[in-house]
């Protein structure tokens, strides 16, 4: 038979995804409130204001009217009377992050407000006035077509429709005059020197901060054994916020790789709820994945007189209402045999989640008895919690259901395993779920709501999505 090459189907596998328009398994959505305050921070980094406060403005000035002999023999006139010009402060409001008019493009608002003066032998005090203005730039998603998108920030520009000059304080008619000369040189002049020397800076500040996102989106989450990590699928801007959606991978306790997530014909809710300022989306599917390696299949040997002897007794007392010669073979150790059929399987629905289980329970006379007196396959639900402790994704399990329960083999006689359908639930309540709760006791550990910015969280459930965002406080 033909083999086919391992690439060739890996390709026509990614192919297939993106045709088939899948969802990924997570979704990081940042709203504007991060993306400014994290490029804030990026702009102070590179010391955003010390550039502002760098500006050449008499060079600037004279480099924009050299082409006009007219207008630069003006400039030489006004400057000869400007013994120095700079900045002498310089602040960056509150950023404006504001969607676009064109798909996958979010729009920066910058604003400015500076102050500027000038020493003239004219008057012995400095000449202050007023510069606002505003720098703007797009944030866009950029296709490659050798590697994955990115977001790029392109079109930094400063426009002078934006700009605002004014004199602090109002001087002799002469230096009035000489003020509102230079105030008229620097209209045209502003935009390009800010465009010049602060539109590289925001550029850098920016890439900072998407590499900033993405090694947060990245980091390994430990679980207990293995790890947890994502990767980037593809960045996406909707409405006023940025998206991450990301493929997952499952490793076990030696780094290697056991499962694998990318897309899923199944949609996950992209938009941060309650217009939250981020919110993380994790699938169904990949929940259950954790929860698996959390939770590995396993076998419980209880003795039941000496773990929970009321319900030994109790037992004992229904075993006796099928079979009075099996009841009076219970011995002392008295056994039982839990086999996990399956992990706990989490249903995500808007109410709250749950957790659906298929166990085989067996119960023998001693624990020298190697044939049971027989074997029963439960099915039980029970209700799961999810909560945030200390920096940490917790799960809990409680209140067990039993929603049915098969005779599988029965050596004392044929009998309708209902009649111990109380007994069992409190075996399974305080055997079963006291050991799977504690695997789950160390939780997982989630640090990136604390580096966003926030010190609390919440997780909250919707239909076959698990939701991290902050908590209010």
């Amino acid at each position: 038979m033909k083999m086919t090459n391992p690439w060739i189907v890996s390709l026509l596998l990614g192919a297939t995804l993106v045709q088939a328009n899948l969802y990924p398994p997570a979704v990081l959505n940042l709203g504007p409130e991060v993306i400014k305050k994290h490029l804030t921070q990026a702009l102070e980094n590179h010391d955003a204001t010390a550039i502002l406060q760098e500006l050449p403005l008499l060079r600037g000035m004279q480099d924009k009217s050299g082409s006009i002999p007219i207008l630069d023999s003006f400039v030489n006139t006004v400057l000869r009377y400007i013994i120095w010009m700079k900045v002498t402060s310089a602040n960056i409001l509150q950023l404006v992050v504001q969607p676009s008019t064109y798909d996958q493009e979010l729009v920066v608002r910058i604003p400015l407000d500076m102050v500027a003066g000038l020493n003239t032998p004219l008057i012995k005090t400095i000449v202050e006035f007023q510069m606002s203005t505003e720098v703007q730039a797009l944030i866009r998603v950029e296709r490659s077509k050798n590697g994955p998108a990115r977001l790029n920030l392109s079109d930094c520009s400063s426009n002078e429709s934006t700009l605002r000059l004014s004199l602090l304080h109002k001087l002799s008619f002469v230096v009035n005059s000489l003020a509102k000369n230079v105030m008229n040189l620097l209209m045209p002049a502003l935009p390009q020197i800010v465009k010049s020397h602060l539109c590289p800076v925001i550029q850098q500040a920016f890439d900072d901060m998407y590499e900033d996102f993405l090694r947060l989106t990245t980091a390994p989450i430990a679980l207990s054994p293995g790890a947890l990590e994502f990767d980037l699928l593809s960045p996406a801007i909707q409405d006023s916020n940025i998206l991450f959606n990301l493929k997952a991978k499952l490793l076990d306790s030696q780094a290697r790789v056991t499962n694998w997530f990318n897309g899923s014909a199944t949609p996950l809710m992209e938009t941060t709820p309650d217009r939250a300022p981020f919110s993380l989306t994790v699938r169904q599917d990949l929940v259950n994945a954790i929860v698996t390696t959390l939770i590995p299949q396993e076998e419980l040997v209880i003795l039941l007189r000496f773990v929970i002897p009321d319900v030994a007794r109790q037992l004992q007392m229904d075993i006796k209402e099928i079979n009075a010669e099996a009841a009076n073979k219970l011995g002392p150790t008295q056994m039982l045999k839990i086999f996990t059929h399956s992990t706990p399987h989490i249903v995500l629905n808007e109410g709250g989640a749950t957790a659906a289980q298929s166990v085989v329970l067996e119960v023998f006379p001693t624990n020298t008895d190697v044939r049971p007196f027989f074997s029963l396959g439960i099915e039980a639900s029970y209700e799961a919690q999810f909560f945030i402790a200390e920096n940490r994704l917790m799960l809990n399990f409680n209140n067990v259901s039993i929603e049915r329960i098969k005779l599988m083999i029965s050596d004392i006689k044929l009998f309708d395993p209902e009649v111990l359908k109380d007994t069992l639930t409190k075996i399974l309540e305080y055997t079963l779920l006291p050991n799977e709760n504690g695997k789950l006791r160390t939780g997982i550990p989630m640090s990136m709501p604390k580096a966003l910015g926030y010190e609390k969280a919440m997780w909250s459930v919707s239909k076959g999505a698990l939701k991290l965002t902050p908590a209010s406080s």
